[in-house]
């Protein structure tokens, strides 16, 4: 039984609805509905209603049950931003398998997803593989980037040496077992990388950075992006991470 009630969103409620009339063979009652999806009669009622009100062919009547008109092909999927950041992080790891058709598969799907979720561009996945693990909860760096505020970081460099630093967080880049953030940097007024994995505190702040993130994005991949993101296409060789 699938979980529903306050734990499903209504825009997920919505098409396990159209997925479980579409694949009965029978009128399916409210009750029924609302005991596969753990909600209540009345809210079935109610997500009826709503689909119906959107052009979605559904026949029947409380107390008879419901059918879907047959033939009727779902709309395209819309995902939330999380969902969108995962399949664009997904499609990226695909380039690990080796499987060139897939890789060039797995391209043409992330222009199509970078198209309707454009956002899914400061997310970015490298075949390069290095043997360390983030501190931090990326969660909180994904949103940091999706509404462009800064952050507060304690940064331990190559030499070990500790900084606190206030960044702009522009793009993640996963590599197979670490995570390396580029961002502009307040005390190098640059663009640099960090490796989360040297960085054992994050904070986000209030300021935010409105407006610039795209441009930087840009200056990023014209003159970074090729050294810092090495693909089956291209070197292996690691470039020199600045920071």
């Amino acid at each position: 039984m699938m979980a529903g009630g306050d734990t499903m969103s209504r825009s997920a409620r919505l098409f396990e609805v159209i997925q479980l009339l579409r694949s009965s063979s029978r009128p399916v009652l409210a009750r029924e509905i609302a005991e596969w999806l753990e909600i209540s009669v009345r809210t079935v009622y109610r997500d009826i209603a709503a689909l119906q009100a959107m052009q979605t062919p559904i026949l029947g009547e409380p107390g008879v049950g419901y059918v879907m008109r047959s033939g009727y092909d779902l709309p395209a999927i819309n995902f939330d931003v999380e969902e969108a950041e995962a399949l664009s992080v997904g499609l990226g790891l695909i380039a690990r398998t080796g499987d060139m058709g897939l890789c060039r598969a797995a391209k043409r799907a992330s222009r199509k997803l970078h198209e309707t979720a454009p956002g899914t561009r400061r997310l970015v996945t490298s075949s390069w593989r290095i043997g360390y693990a983030p501190m931090v909860e990326l969660s909180e760096v994904r949103k940091a980037i999706r509404t462009e505020q800064k952050v507060r970081i304690r940064y331990r460099d190559v030499a070990g040496r500790e900084t606190q630093r206030v960044i702009w967080p522009l793009v993640l880049i996963y590599y197979l077992d670490a995570v390396m953030l580029a961002a502009w940097c307040e005390l190098r007024q640059d663009l640099r990388h960090f490796r989360l994995d040297r960085t054992d505190h994050l904070r986000v702040l209030p300021d935010r950075f409105e407006g610039k993130s795209d441009a930087l994005i840009s200056r990023w991949e014209l003159d970074q992006k090729a050294k810092t993101v090495p693909t089956l296409e291209g070197s292996h060789a690691q470039g020199t991470l600045k920071n």
